[in-house]
């Protein structure tokens, strides 16, 4: 099952008639966090990179899923631009590496982070190389 096809099916379960932005599609908000990891540890560890054009690819995803769920792009490209959800988003990120064991300052961290992810054949890691 491609990450395509599991996006859409999780928004359809989360009941999209109830979401009032993209941000409220629970798929949606982990893919943008997963990203956000990605690039994180892709910018810190000088042996990992984000791999950019997966990336792209994955993000594209969001949007699609995001569009099947019933928003426009005006919809998209609104939440995409809210300042305040993107601090929330990254201050979200930011927290769950710190749990993952990343420590600012520490490139060693981050790089154990993106290995561990990388192995464990998460969206984090998949988004790394």
């Amino acid at each position: 099952m491609t990450i395509r096809v599991v996006a859409i099916l999780t928004l359809t379960l989360a009941s999209p008639a109830l979401a009032q932005s993209p941000g409220d599609l629970p798929a949606v908000t982990e893919g943008l966090i997963a990203a956000a990891i990605a690039y994180e540890i892709g910018d810190k560890c000088g042996d990992l990179d984000a791999r950019l054009l997966r990336g792209i690819g994955f993000l594209n995803g969001l949007r699609d899923a995001a569009r099947a769920a019933g928003f426009s792009d005006a919809d998209i490209d609104a939440y995409m631009d809210n300042d305040a959800e993107k601090d929330r988003l990254e201050s979200e990120a930011r927290a769950r590496m710190r749990a993952m064991g990343a420590v600012d300052g520490d490139e060693a961290t981050f790089c154990a982070v993106g290995r561990s992810e990388i192995t464990a054949g998460s969206q984090i890691g998949r988004l790394l190389r």
